[in-house]
């Protein structure tokens, strides 16, 4: 048995060094090639609408809003100025959304966003998006852009472009809540949970989470508000929570693994529902010693089974929001495929120690 382990131990470790590395070293390169596009794109945005002031810096080799959703498939965060004189609600809003208003109809003039506002008051997450949109839209035409980039999205209120017809990338404005927590809508922490500790979550409260002006999680119940709410969205929150023992480890081989056995029509396996299981993951094993080097595959393999069993319910609920399914409008038949190809990456890592060396 322990020959068993060592044998694996070693595989992993090979496994990590080059398929993990040249991923991570891939989805690198092209970040800074969209990267550079897509400031170039919000430069002139900025100079047809100065309030849509671009936020994509770099900072300690991260971009500012930047986040993968698959090698070739990006969304990028503008994060707006101001929103100073709304009040945030989530109360009786779509899953997984809050709404902007107005705290005193006397201060609409004082908006940068006036005419953005609803008759009743609310900040319109769709009207927002539909001007950016148009913005994008003009600023390729305008400027030398139109060789490298298209806008491909199928309607007029999302700023999807293509980059050199190989990357996908989403320009979500979007706006920063620190220092509030949502109640309403949010499940978080779980009441008896050992993990995190109280540090960590006072700090996570501190930074806070962001509103993005997309289209709402899919839902079986339509809400009148869901055009001009706002979606929350907490990366900042998993990044965070990430830290320490094997937990990015942990993702990165995974994320690894699904670029190369888990690509599925109907895409029914994203980053994101792997990022939500590690985080279910860290609360099923709350103790450091349970995310060293040792424990790894166990939490591999851990997560592996968790999304087997997620796609068989077809249901994956939301980490931090409660009502929220992740699997909501992916395909049945997808997902049964997804299922099946899922457990049987799972038994042949558990069953085989060198199946690391052929992955």
């Amino acid at each position: 048995m322990a020959c068993f382990s060592g044998q694996r131990h070693v595989t992993m470790k090979h496994f990590v060094r080059n398929r993990v590395h040249q991923r991570k070293s891939e989805i690198y390169q092209a970040v800074t090639n969209v990267c550079r596009v897509m400031q170039d794109v919000l430069k002139h945005v900025e100079a047809l609408e100065p309030r849509f002031i671009s936020s994509l810096t770099q900072v300690d080799g991260r971009y500012v809003g930047l986040q993968v959703v698959s090698p070739n498939r990006f969304e990028v965060s503008l994060f707006l100025n101001q929103m100073g004189v709304f009040n945030f609600i989530d109360d009786g809003c779509p899953s997984g959304c809050a709404m902007l208003k107005l705290s005193d109809e006397r201060k609409r003039s004082m908006s940068l966003w006036t005419e953005f506002i609803t008759a009743s008051g609310y900040l319109s997450a769709r009207k927002m998006r539909s001007r950016f949109t148009s913005l994008v839209s003009e600023a390729i035409r305008r400027g030398s852009l139109q060789s490298q980039v298209r806008l491909i999205s199928s309607n007029s209120f999302s700023a999807v472009l293509s980059v050199s017809d190989t990357y996908t990338v989403e320009l979500v404005p979007a706006f920063r809540c620190g220092s509030i927590w949502p109640q309403n809508s949010c499940s978080w922490p779980t009441i008896g949970a050992v993990w995190p500790s109280q540090p960590i979550i006072a700090n996570v409260k501190m930074r806070g989470f962001n509103l993005l002006a997309r289209d709402p999680y899919p839902t079986s119940k339509p809400v009148n508000t869901e055009g001009d709410a706002w979606v929350l969205s907490f990366t900042d929150a998993e990044e965070l929570l990430m830290t320490g023992g094997c937990r990015r480890v942990c993702l990165s081989m995974l994320k690894a693994l699904c670029d190369k056995h888990l690509v599925i029509h109907g895409e029914p396996i994203e980053y994101a529902h792997l990022t939500n299981l590690v985080l279910y993951e860290c609360e099923k094993h709350p103790r450091e010693y349970e995310w060293d080097e040792e424990s790894l595959f166990d939490r591999i393999n851990g997560v592996l089974l968790q999304l087997v069993s997620c796609l068989q319910c077809r249901k994956c609920p939301h980490f931090f929001l409660k009502g929220v399914d992740l699997f909501s409008g992916k395909s049945r038949s997808s997902l049964d495929q997804a299922a099946k190809q899922v457990w049987t990456l799972a038994r042949d890592l558990t069953t085989n120690p060198s199946s690391f060396e052929s992955l």
